[in-house]
C-alpha cells in the first residue's frame, strides 16, 4: 500500500515539474484545416457486401489531430440522401456552441448538397476524444478519432511512449441501420441488435468470413505504448483486455488521471481512456489476442459476441497467424462488481477546480418508461404502448427548429419550454418495485442556468421497465464525478461520502443500474448544451434533455451570433 502511494506521489511531483518548466516556453497555436466530405461507400464485412455513409470513403473516418490551443475547421459536405451533422464529443466548444452539432440542439442538420464549416479552438484540453455523426443512427459508421496533444514543448505527466495507437470500438450492422432504427420507431418494438463488434471498424477472427478483417498490432519488446481507446459503439459498453498484458490508465475523456494498473478496461459508449502497455522486454513467438467484450445490465437482449484484434512482436514488416496464441480472461457480461471497482480507481491528476460550493441543486431520474401509441398503431406495450425514455419522467420531443437558434434570438415560443422538473415529479422507490403508472410525459423542455451556476446534479437509476445503467454525456461542460452508490440516493447520508479531493473529470459517465451518480460543475459556458443517454437507441427514445447556460456580463462571457453558413431547418 505504501509503494502503490509513493508512485503515485512522485508520478505527481514529476508532472508539476515537469508542467512547470515548460510552461516556459510559448506555444503558438495554428489553425487546422479539414475536408469531411459525406459519401455512401462500399465495404464488405461478415461475408457481405454494402453501402455505408462514411467521411472522405474511410471507415473509420480520418482523424482529427492537434495541439491544445489550436483552432479547428472542418468543411463538411453532404453528398448523401441522409441529413447529417457531426458532433466534435468533448470538446467544451467554449463559446462556439454552434459547432457543437446535436441535430435541431445546436443547428438544423447539412441536408443533401450543402456544406457547413465547424470552427471551433481546443481550449483547455489534451487527450483522446472523437467525432461522430449526431442524428439519427448515422454514428454507426461515421465516427474517427480526435488526438490533442500537449502545447509545444509540454510533456505528457509520464515518459514519452514509443508509439502512440488510436483504437477505437464500434458495431456492425449486416441490415441498414436507418432502416433498423425508423423499423422500430415505426413498430414501438425494440431495434434488432447488431451483427458484430469491430476494433478500427474491422469484426475480428472470432466472426465468420473475417480471417482477413482482423486488426493486428505489431510491436517490439521493452517498449511502451500509448492506446488511445474510444468506444464509438451505438449500444454497448465494452470490456476491454490484452492476453498476458497489463495496461496503466494515464487518462479518461481527455483528462489525465492518476495512473493505475488493470488487467481490463472499461469503457461506455461516448468514453475515451488512454492505457499505456508496456511490452515484453524479450521478443515473444506468439500472437496475444486483444479481446473487446459486452457489459450489459438492462433486461432487453444484446449481441454476446466479442470481437478480436492480435498483438505481435515482430522484429519484421510481416505479421504472421501461424503462431500459438494467447486470449485473455475477461470478466462476466453482467459483472457490475467489476465495473464499480474500476470507476471508484479513477481519480483525477489535478483536483484544484471541484465545485466546493453549490448554488443550486438537481436530482433527476434516468430510466424506461411507456407511451402511448397512435390509434393507427399496434404496439407491444400493455394497452397499446411503446417504450420510451425519460428524464424526470419527461421523455424528449426533439423540435423541428433547432433550440440555440430559438434560445439566441429569443423565439422560444411554441419551440421548447423552460419548466424542466428540478427533482421527478413523483417520488416513488427507484430501485424497488415499479410503480403502476409507467406513463412519461411528452414534451421540449430545458433547464436555465445562470452563467456561472454552480451545479450539482444527481442521476438516479429507476427499475421502470428494468434496472439499467445509463451512460450520460454532457456536451459543453466536463464534470467531477463526486460519488456513486447502488439503491435510492439519501440526500442526507450519501453527500458525507462524496470525494471533493481528487474526483475523477469526465464528459460521459454510467449511471449505475439500480444506482445513482452525482457530478458537479460549473455552467460557465453560454449556449444549450444537449445532454443524453449515449446509448443510441435510448437517445432515439427520448432519454434525454437540454441545459440553457444564460450569458455573463462580460464580453467573453456571451455568445456570438451564429455564422452565416449555419444551415436552415
Amino acid at each position: 500500500m505504501a509503494s502503490c502511494f509513493l508512485k503515485v506521489l512522485l508520478f505527481v511531483m514529476l508532472y508539476l515539474l515537469l508542467t512547470a518548466e515548460s510552461n516556459t516556453s510559448m506555444h503558438t497555436a495554428t489553425t487546422r484545416d479539414y475536408n469531411f466530405d459525406i459519401r455512401l461507400q462500399t465495404a464488405t464485412r461478415l461475408c457481405e457486401t454494402k453501402n455505408i455513409v462514411t467521411v472522405n470513403g474511410q471507415f473509420p473516418g480520418p482523424q482529427i489531430v492537434a495541439n491544445e490551443g489550436d483552432s479547428i475547421s472542418v468543411k463538411v459536405t453532404n453528398y448523401v440522401q441522409h441529413n447529417i451533422t457531426i458532433h466534435w464529443h468533448g470538446i467544451r466548444q467554449v463559446r462556439t456552441g454552434w459547432a457543437d452539432g446535436p441535430a435541431y440542439i445546436t443547428q438544423c442538420p447539412i441536408q443533401k448538397g450543402q456544406t457547413y464549416t465547424y470552427k471551433f479552438t481546443i481550449l483547455g484540453q489534451r487527450g483522446t476524444l472523437f467525432w461522430h455523426a449526431h442524428i439519427s443512427w448515422l454514428r454507426a459508421t461515421v465516427y474517427g478519432p480526435i488526438i490533442v496533444l500537449p502545447k509545444h514543448g509540454v510533456p505528457y505527466p509520464f515518459a514519452k511512449p514509443h508509439k502512440e495507437v488510436p483504437i477505437i470500438f464500434g458495431e456492425w450492422w449486416k441490415a441498414d441501420t436507418e432502416t433498423v432504427i425508423n423499423q422500430a420507431m415505426q413498430a414501438g418494438g425494440v431495434p434488432n441488435i447488431s451483427d458484430a463488434y469491430t476494433i478500427n471498424g474491422l469484426p475480428g477472427i472470432s466472426y465468420e468470413c473475417s480471417g482477413n478483417h482482423a486488426y493486428k498490432l505489431e510491436v517490439k519488446p521493452g517498449r511502451t505504448y500509448l492506446l488511445r481507446l474510444i468506444n464509438a459503439a451505438l449500444n454497448d459498453e465494452l470490456f476491454f483486455s490484452i492476453a498476458n498484458h497489463t495496461l496503466t490508465v494515464v487518462e479518461v475523456d481527455a483528462v489525465y488521471t492518476k495512473p493505475f494498473d488493470t488487467d481490463v478496461v472499461l469503457l461506455t459508449p461516448g468514453q475515451t481512456t488512454n492505457v499505456l502497455l508496456t511490452t515484453s522486454p524479450k521478443s515473444q513467438n506468439f500472437m496475444f489476442l486483444m479481446v473487446a467484450s459486452p457489459y450489459k445490465t438492462g433486461p432487453a437482449r444484446f449481441d454476446k459476441s466479442k470481437t478480436i484484434g492480435i498483438l505481435e512482436y515482430s522484429n519484421t514488416n510481416k505479421i504472421t497467424t501461424n503462431k500459438p496464441f494467447f486470449e485473455p480472461s475477461l470478466p462476466n457480461y453482467n459483472d457490475t462488481n467489476f465495473a464499480t471497482k474500476f470507476s471508484k480507481k479513477l481519480r483525477s491528476l489535478e483536483n484544484n477546480k471541484v465545485p466546493k460550493q453549490v448554488d443550486k441543486h438537481y436530482f433527476f431520474t434516468v430510466g424506461l418508461g411507456l407511451t402511448p401509441c397512435n390509434q393507427n398503431q399496434k404496439c407491444p406495450g400493455p394497452n397499446n404502448t411503446k417504450l420510451v425514455g425519460a428524464v424526470n419522467n419527461v421523455t424528449f420531443v426533439e423540435p423541428k427548429t433547432a433550440l440555440l437558434q430559438s434560445h439566441f434570438f429569443n423565439k422560444s415560443k411554441g419551440v421548447y419550454n423552460t419548466d424542466f422538473p428540478t427533482n421527478p415529479l413523483v417520488q416513488f422507490d427507484y430501485t424497488g418495485i415499479p410503480p403502476k403508472n409507467m406513463l412519461t410525459k411528452n414534451g421540449t423542455k430545458v433547464a436555465v442556468l445562470p452563467f456561472n451556476t454552480r451545479l450539482e446534479l444527481v442521476m438516479q437509476d429507476t427499475s421502470i421497465i428494468g434496472p439499467e445503467s445509463h451512460p450520460m454525456h454532457l456536451h459543453g461542460h466536463n464534470f467531477f464525478v463526486v460519488g456513486q452508490g447502488f439503491g435510492d440516493y439519501d440526500a442526507k447520508k450519501d453527500p458525507k461520502n462524496f470525494n471533493l479531493f481528487d474526483p475523477v473529470q469526465r464528459n460521459t459517465v454510467s449511471v449505475p443500474a439500480g444506482g445513482w451518480v452525482a457530478i458537479r460543475f460549473t455552467a460557465n459556458n453560454p449556449g444549450v448544451w444537449f445532454m443524453h443517454c449515449h446509448l443510441e437507441v435510448h437517445t432515439s427514445w427520448g432519454l434525454t434533455m437540454a441545459w440553457i447556460v444564460m450569458d455573463g456580463k462580460k464580453p467573453n462571457e456571451k455568445l456570438p451570433p451564429p455564422p452565416s453558413d449555419l444551415p436552415k431547418c
